[in-house]
């Protein structure tokens, strides 16, 4: 498969206006793919399309050869969101134990996950007593569970140390050359040396896929920052 996700003509209006428009990309398997772009440029809504629970789409989205939202997807992918969903009253092992249960997950994977995004020491701990970063590590963990095929993560690094940040970004690595495909969001144009290929969104539009050499051949600015904004001044010119 040369491409996890495949987008065409992805439109969403939510709310009367229109968030999403006329987009089209796509993802390469086995990568780690940046989503990136400023708070209220569409990520968000790009990636719940690509997870097929967003409302009022039309385009087209294919994840793993199946239309976006298929029933036969569901034990392919994991899904981070900006906000942790997992539950405050339960410890951290606790948590990934009833979520392996749900994907058929042995206790050793628990084990593995909690290991791979550094929470082995407050596995006994109740997740509502974390700080927001490890409450958004076990997010992580959660999804890393079943072993997914795709992994679709919404700002997963906010809020988090520089060295617990360079810790996930070689995990994701990791897992990009076992054979996962992995859509990072962020508003951190400074993150974006750490993708093999870019999605820079604004204001609902793609303005360019390529990798971040590209983009400073195109740009030429060295730094990403000044070559996004050297973008954005070109497409308002």
């Amino acid at each position: 498969m040369v491409n996890a996700v495949e987008v065409d003509r992805l439109r969403v209006v939510r709310g009367g206006q229109t968030v999403i428009n006329d987009l089209s990309c796509t993802v390469a398997a086995s990568s780690v793919t940046g989503l990136l772009g400023p708070s209220g440029s569409g990520k968000s809504t790009l990636l719940r399309s690509i997870m097929g629970v967003q409302q009022t789409v039309s385009g087209r989205v294919v994840v793993l050869g199946e239309p976006a939202g298929t029933a036969a997807l569901r034990a392919r992918l994991g899904y981070v969101t900006q906000a942790p969903s997992v539950y405050g009253d339960l410890s951290v092992a606790e948590n990934l134990a009833y979520f392996a249960s749900l994907v058929g997950a042995p206790a050793a994977r628990v084990r593995e996950v909690m290991a791979d995004v550094s929470l082995a020491e407050q596995a006994g701990e109740r997740v509502d007593r974390l700080s927001g970063g490890q409450r958004a590590r076990v997010s992580l963990a959660t999804a890393l569970l079943g072993s997914p095929e795709l992994l679709v993560l919404d700002e997963p690094t906010v809020g988090l140390d520089p060295v617990l940040r360079e810790d996930l970004w070689a995990l994701f690595h990791r897992l990009a050359a076992g054979g996962t495909t992995l859509l990072v969001s962020s508003h951190v144009m400074n993150e974006a040396d750490r993708c093999e290929r870019l999605l820079l969104l604004r204001d609902g539009e793609l303005l360019v896929e390529g990798t971040p050499a590209s983009l400073r051949d195109r740009t030429g600015a060295d730094d990403l920052d000044e070559a996004f904004l050297r973008l954005i001044r070109s497409v308002a010119a």
